[in-house]
């Protein structure tokens, strides 16, 4: 490292301002940006927006959204170990979200029958956390038509060959709809 360098960093450590004093050739650097700055049309990754969303709760003291983006980070690092990844791309991230999603409202469901109806508002509430990063499912009417499609497909012609319809339906639709509502239509269709 140069004497002209040493001085340009501990200047920029003093103050960026008083680095062009010292070195006057270093201004066109100390005009970078940062790249979001830079480029206004890239795209945050799902969990950057959760990291962004935790930041965010942090100033307003948002409990609720704040305890679950921690949770939501937990788990996009413990899917990361398991996929030895250094980071999940968007779709792992919606497979960790519906997971987590499913749970939530399995425990609504078992709050609710059970008469517990604070935990099931406090699970509520972490659901709607968890799904502002999940795409809306289709609706029954269109689940209909792609098992109406996945049936022609496959051919079936009794509920004894449900798998293959269901297999069919998973490999073109799985994050655009709810499989449980797929497996009920499925069910009412085949005779």
């Amino acid at each position: 490292m140069n004497v002209s360098s040493r001085i340009l960093l501990l200047a920029l450590v003093a103050s960026p301002r008083s680095a062009k004093a010292f070195v006057p050739h270093a201004a066109p650097f100390m005009q970078a940006r940062p790249y979001f700055a830079s480029h206004p049309t890239a795209l945050a990754s799902i969990a950057d927006e959760v990291m962004s969303e935790m930041k965010t709760a942090m100033k307003a003291k948002d409990t609720v959204t704040l305890s679950t983006t921690r949770l939501i980070r937990a788990s996009f690092a413990n899917a990361a170990i398991e996929l030895k990844a250094d980071k999940l791309t968007d779709e792992q991230a919606q497979t960790v979200l519906r997971k987590m999603a499913k749970s939530r409202e399995d425990s609504i469901e078992m709050y609710a029958s059970n008469n517990a109806e604070e935990r099931a508002d406090a699970e509520r509430a972490e659901l709607a956390v968890i799904e502002r990063w999940l795409p809306t499912l289709a609706d029954e009417a269109q689940t209909k038509i792609w098992v109406d499609e996945a049936i022609a497909a496959t051919g079936a012609t009794s509920k004894k060959e449900m798998g293959k319809v269901m297999g069919a339906l998973m490999k073109d639709h799985k994050a655009e709809m709810d499989g449980n509502l797929a497996q009920k239509l499925v069910k009412e269709t085949l005779p």
